[in-house]
């Protein structure tokens, strides 16, 4: 059984496709160390989060608890036999892989688990876009697409938990491009996320510039995705961050389409008249998981 530590200091690990962010801390102000280790295979990228926060502990003493955002599809539910486990992921060499258990192996603390875009999610309602907010969601748009978010001021999570990225999309008429995802190849990831953009223009999305016909695709499909969570999930703010997303010119032309998209149908003035406070960018930047995997850490110190 896992015990709660006396410390008010957590840990935060923010696991991407290809790198992980670790911290220690408690907030976005107090950041006491912090590593960024490439995402390889399964045992050395646990094994050298493992040793960063054993040396973080030698440093600075025990931490109350310790989150876990991580990409996905994960397994949350602790009555599933892989429970903790990075399951049918399209990243080569990690399916069905058992993150959570090393860490429970090693830490006895409360830690949370959860997806990296939930994680993000919770750090932008904790410290960013999302404060004082009951429903949003947090879209990332980068190596892959994943969203999260909350809904009665809970984290998602259902079956298993939102799989935004990969929602069917309309091509243009005009459009040959097959996508790149393994599964369903026309859905949001496999059509909008970074690689899916290079393959598509034979260019990386950061040597394209902003007048490139890339970026207006990549508005129409983004504003198709934003349509539908709209319509079936009807949340107070949209929240896009992500590597593709530190592009500032694609906001503007993704509020404009989903304007236009939507048709006056949503009656609503953050749609009608202030659509660039409803669809934005998070407030913490690029810090939004790694400082959500801290606030995941700090609500299982909390937890009864």
């Amino acid at each position: 059984m896992q015990s709660k530590a006396t410390s008010t200091l957590f840990a935060g690990c923010e696991v991407g496709g290809t790198k992980c962010v670790c911290v220690i801390g408690t907030g976005p102000q107090d950041i006491r160390a912090e590593t960024r280790i490439p995402t390889t295979t399964p045992e050395e990228t646990i094994s050298r989060i493992i040793q960063f926060l054993s040396d973080a502990q030698k440093s600075f003493g025990p931490f109350a608890a310790l989150g876990i955002a991580t990409f996905g599809p994960i397994d949350l539910h602790p009555n599933s036999p892989t429970f903790g486990f990075i399951t049918t992921t399209p990243k080569p060499g990690w399916t069905f892989t058992d993150f959570l258990g090393p860490f429970k192996r090693h830490f006895p603390i409360p830690i949370a688990f959860d997806t990296d875009v939930n994680g993000a999610a919770l750090g932008e309602w904790r410290w960013g876009a999302a404060r004082n907010l009951n429903s949003f969601i947090y879209l990332t748009v980068g190596t892959g697409i994943g969203g999260g978010g909350m809904m009665g001021s809970r984290l998602m999570h259902g079956l298993i938990h939102p799989e935004m990225g990969h929602i069917l999309l309309r091509r243009p008429t005009h459009e040959t491009f097959t996508g790149i995802c393994p599964f369903h190849q026309d859905c949001l990831e496999g059509l909008a996320s970074g690689p899916a953009i290079q393959a598509r223009w034979g260019h990386s999305p950061d040597s394209l510039p902003p007048d490139h016909p890339a970026w207006t695709l990549e508005a129409e499909y983004l504003a198709q995705a934003l349509h539908t969570f709209i319509c079936t999930l009807s949340p107070q703010r949209i929240i896009l961050g992500g590597g593709v997303m530190q592009r500032a010119h694609l906001f503007p032309l993704i509020r404009e389409r989903v304007r236009e998209s939507l048709n006056g149908y949503i009656a609503h003035p953050a749609i009608l008249h202030t659509l660039d406070e409803y669809i934005v960018p998070p407030a913490l930047g690029t810090r939004s998981g790694a400082l959500g995997a801290l606030a995941l850490a700090e609500r299982a110190a909390h937890r009864p």
